[in-house]
This record gives C-alpha cells, sequence and structure tokens, in this order.
C-alpha cells in the first residue's frame, strides 16, 4: 500500500511539474519568439511610453478625440463586465439617456435617430477598443471642427483606419480608436 502511495505522489509531482512549469515555459517562450508584440499585450507606445493596449477600450476625456464606446465597468480592466441590464431595466434606459446627452452635447446639431447605437450602449465586456465606422464618421465632423482639421482630411483618416471584416465575410468592419486618435494626434502635430 505505502509503495502504491509513493508512486501516486511522485506521479502526481511530476506531471504537477511537466503540465505547470514545463508546458508554460514552452508556450511562453514560443509566443515570445513568434508572436511578441501580442503576447505582451498589444500594448501601444507614443513617446517612449506605453499608453494602452490596442486591444482594452480606455475613457478619452476631451472631444478633439474620437469617443469609443460607452463602459459599464469604467474602462477598469480588472473589473470588465457588463451591466446585464435587460431592455426594459430603467437603468439601462437612464444609462443611454445619459450617453445620449452626452453626444447630443458633444455633436451639436444631430438628432438622436442619426446617433450610432454603439456610442450609446456599453459593449459586453465594457472595455471594447473598436467602434463601427459608422460611429468613426458620425465624430469626424467635431473631431475635424475642434481640432482645426479639414473635414475631408479627419474622413480621410478613419479610411486609412477602417479595419474590413475578416476573410471579406465574418464580423463587420470597425475603427480602434486607441489607433485612429493616436493617428489624430500625429496629423495635428504635422500640420502645425
Amino acid at each position: 500500500m505505502i509503495k502504491h502511495l509513493w508512486t501516486s505522489i511522485r506521479m502526481l509531482v511530476l506531471l504537477g511539474i511537466l503540465t505547470v512549469v514545463v508546458y508554460a515555459a514552452v508556450v511562453t517562450g514560443i509566443s515570445q519568439l513568434l508572436f511578441p508584440y501580442q503576447a505582451n499585450g498589444s500594448l501601444v507606445h507614443y513617446h517612449g511610453r506605453v499608453i494602452g493596449s490596442k486591444l482594452i477600450g480606455q475613457s478619452f476625456t476631451s472631444p478633439k478625440f474620437f469617443d469609443g464606446r460607452p463602459s459599464a465597468a469604467g474602462y477598469n480592466a480588472a473589473a470588465s463586465t457588463a451591466s446585464n441590464y435587460g431592455p426594459t431595466n430603467p437603468a439601462l434606459i437612464k444609462e443611454v439617456q445619459a450617453n445620449m446627452a452626452y453626444i447630443l452635447k458633444t455633436n451639436p446639431g444631430v438628432k438622436p435617430s442619426q446617433v450610432p447605437v454603439d456610442l450609446v450602449e456599453s459593449s459586453d465586456s465594457g472595455l471594447d477598443p473598436d467602434i463601427s465606422v459608422a460611429a468613426a464618421y458620425f465624430q469626424a465632423p467635431r473631431v475635424a471642427r475642434l481640432n482645426g482639421l479639414p473635414l475631408s482630411s479627419v474622413r480621410h483618416l478613419v479610411a486609412t483606419h477602417t479595419v474590413g471584416r475578416f476573410l471579406g465575410m465574418y464580423g463587420n468592419s470597425y475603427v480602434n480608436v486607441l489607433e485612429i486618435n493616436l493617428a489624430l494626434l500625429h496629423l495635428i502635430h504635422h500640420r502645425s
């Protein structure tokens, strides 16, 4: 009996080392070797400083920038969550109304029916880094006006930062908010 128990303990330790240490080291090594950008969180640098991840949405507080989707998690990656409000929940209606009021305030002259839905409803994760192409074009006049840029330049920025459907048929086209805002900064600095 003790012989079998000792054999079981040795096998448990051996399998633990193989599955926890060796496997993790091999997978980490391969990912660092073949995909270092992705393996390190798809971090985005600006002037030598990490300013975010391409994969995690964040808040842009100035109306001079493109807004991302609202976040039920307050853009906190540690608290990634949806609001889980049902369509008849008064809290959801209040949240959407507050988001709509912000959009109408920062984009004067537009009607609620013109606002793309992804600008007023939070994403399921609360950290969606992308917006629809319609949402990006919707914001282009405001971004152009507040930055003193020609609308055609900002619309061109949206067009060049639009990511098409996967394999041309899956999903929807989108614009990564952090990347387009960095391109906007680049455009502003090179114009002045």
